[in-house]
């Protein structure tokens, strides 16, 4: 999709494909241009990380990057195809185990989940050390309140067992986001946009949060006032709108990976 394609749907937040092969190819566009914007902004970490995207025809099988290729380096044309048994059905590159793991428990458990992302970020991996969720110290961190949650289980070892993915999508439950302690952040969303967006904005607001405690004791931002920031910021559509000026960024940068 073009830059000018984005400003045109934008008022209004994304509009309906005409076919199922062009929303394939709205999902197949962002989520290279995601994984581009994860790269930029410092959140890969060797071979760990993986944003998928679940298929508009097959809803049984996801798009997602290949294992061992650097998020800057993402075209179009790079992404595989998986099924829910860890099959690759498109593509000849490997598909990362603990991808397949984790975003297929999570797209079985959560059928209105179109794309989800998770990276080694550094602060997230910091806060998610700590086993404790985000605090309403800023209208950006509003955003997650009562709508994240931490999850325990698996925390510490490598997510190469289904049973680990399983724990992961029920901790989530209905939620936008988790910290899967020891581990990292989590994120879900109804489009590629959201899910990307909700990992950007967590991870940032991971960092004020240690940077505002290892400076003093932030204040809390009433609970009441948190609810009413949460939902005017922290919608579906609120979260597909704050990755477009994302998008014509990387678009305008890194033409390449629409090939």
């Amino acid at each position: 999709m073009s830059t000018a394609t984005a400003q045109r749907t934008r008022d209004d937040g994304p509009r309906a494909a005409s076919s199922i092969d062009a929303e394939r190819n709205e999902r197949k566009t962002k989520l290279a241009a995601a994984l581009r914007l994860f790269g930029r902004l410092g959140f890969g970490e060797g071979v760990a990380g993986h944003i998928t995207a679940r298929d508009p025809e097959y809803p049984d099988r996801f798009w997602v990057n290949p294992f061992g290729m650097s998020f800057r380096h993402v075209r179009v044309s790079d992404l595989i195809l998986v099924d829910h048994e860890g099959n690759v059905v498109i593509g000849d590159a490997p598909v990362n185990r603990a991808a397949f793991v984790i975003h297929a428990a999570v797209h079985k458990a959560r059928p209105d989940v179109v794309a989800a992302a998770h990276a080694h970020s550094l602060y997230g991996k910091a806060l998610s050390s700590l086993g404790r969720t985000l605090d309403p110290i800023t209208q950006d961190a509003c955003a997650f309140f009562e709508d994240h949650v931490i999850v325990s289980e698996y925390g510490g070892k490598i997510v190469l067992e289904e049973e680990a993915g399983v724990a992961l999508a029920e901790g989530l439950g209905s939620h936008k986001a988790a910290i899967h302690r020891n581990h990292g952040l989590f994120t879900v969303g109804t489009t590629v946009d959201e899910a990307a967006w909700w990992f950007i904005t967590m991870e940032r607001s991971a960092q004020a949060q240690l940077i505002a405690e290892a400076a003093g004791t932030p204040h809390h931002i009433p609970d009441a006032d948190a609810r009413y920031t949460r939902d005017h910021i922290g919608t579906s559509a609120a979260g597909w709108f704050s990755f477009q000026p994302l998008f014509d960024e990387i678009s305008r940068s890194d033409p390449d990976l629409f090939d």
